[in-house]
C-alpha cells in the first residue's frame, strides 16, 4: 500500500479488516439441515452471529437451541464458513417463508409490514430502568478503548453491551453493524442472560430498523448511537416502547422516544 500525504508518498503495510460470507443453516431433530442466510461477516464468533441472526429474526427461540457445529472439514476447504445450529425442537419451514416475505413486502411498499411483524412477537418493552443520563457520555470512551480489531484496522463497527453503571458486558465486532449486534446477542444466549431488560446498547455508527428490531427482540430497553437513526428506526422504537438516542457526542445526545428512562420529561 502507498499513503500519500501532501506531496510525501510512502510505501507501507496496512492491516485491513476480514471479510467472509458465512452461510448459516438449522435443523431440528432428525432433519438436514436448511440454509437460512448467507451473510458478509468478519471472522470470529461464527457460533454467536448464527444464534443471534436466527433470535433476532424470529426463528427460533433460546430454548431451543442446542449446538453450533462447523461445516464438515472433508467436504468444505473452509469449515468456518459454514455453521449448523442444532435445534431441540423441529425447524418450523414456514416461518422462514413468511420471514422472507416479510422482508421482501417492506422493501417493495413501505416500512408498516416490518413494524407490524416486529410488534406482533416482541413483547413490549418493561417501563424500566431508569438511567442516569451522565453515564451515556461515558460509554463511548470505554467501547472504544475496548475494541482491539479496531484500533489496527478501523475499518470495524462494533456493539457494546453495558449495565445499568456503565460498566461493559460483552463487546463484538464487524464489518456489518447488524452482525456485530447478533454477535453480542448470542453471546449473551449462550450464557442465559436473555431477556436483557437492565441493559444499555451502544452501537458505533447509525441506527436503522434493523437495529432496533434485534435489540428488541432481545429485550433491551436503551439503545444509544454515536450516529443518526432513521425514520423507520424511530418509529419502531415508539412502537416498542424503547429509549432510543442518537448523535452521542459527550454529554450532548437526541432523544427520539422515551426519554423518561434517562430522567427526562421534555
Amino acid at each position: 500500500m502507498v499513503t500519500v500525504d501532501g506531496g510525501q508518498a510512502t510505501r507501507r503495510v496496512d492491516m485491513l479488516a476480514g471479510e467472509e460470507p458465512l452461510q448459516i443453516l438449522a435443523a431440528g431433530p432428525g432433519q438436514d439441515p436448511v440454509e437460512i442466510a448467507v451473510t458478509m461477516r468478519t471472522p470470529g464468533h461464527e457460533d454467536e452471529l448464527a444464534i443471534g441472526f436466527l433470535i433476532t429474526e424470529g426463528l427460533v427461540t433460546p430454548a431451543d437451541i442446542d449446538q453450533v457445529t462447523l461445516a464438515d472439514p472433508a467436504e468444505a476447504s473452509r469449515p468456518d464458513d459454514s455453521v449448523v445450529v442444532h435445534l431441540r425442537t423441529p425447524l418450523d419451514l414456514a416461518r422462514i417463508v413468511q420471514r422472507r416475505t416479510v422482508a421482501t413486502a417492506s422493501c417493495g411498499i413501505c416500512g408498516t409490514a416490518s413494524i407490524a411483524d416486529v410488534v406482533r412477537r416482541c413483547d413490549q418493552l418493561p417501563t424500566g430502568p431508569v438511567v442516569d443520563r451522565s453515564v451515556l457520555s461515558r460509554l463511548p470512551l470505554r467501547l472504544r478503548a475496548a475494541q482491539e480489531t479496531f484500533e489496527t484496522t478501523g475499518g470495524l463497527h462494533a456493539a457494546g453491551l453495558f449495565d445499568t453503571a456503565g460498566a461493559l458486558l460483552v463487546l463484538r465486532e464487524d464489518v456489518g453493524r447488524h452482525n456485530a449486534l447478533d454477535k453480542v446477542i448470542g453471546a449473551s444466549a449462550t450464557t442465559g442472560s436473555l431477556p436483557l431488560h437492565d441493559t444499555i446498547l451502544l452501537v458505533s455508527g447509525r441506527v436503522s430498523f434493523e437495529l432496533v428490531q434485534k435489540a428488541a427482540v432481545a429485550g433491551i430497553p436503551i439503545l444509544v448511537a454515536i450516529g443518526a437513526p432513521t425514520d423507520l428506526a424511530v418509529e419502531t422504537a415508539k412502537a416498542l416502547g424503547m429509549t432510543l438516542v442518537g448523535f452521542l457526542r459527550g454529554e450532548r445526545f437526541n432523544v427520539y422516544s422515551r426519554p423518561d428512562r434517562l430522567g427526562l420529561t421534555a
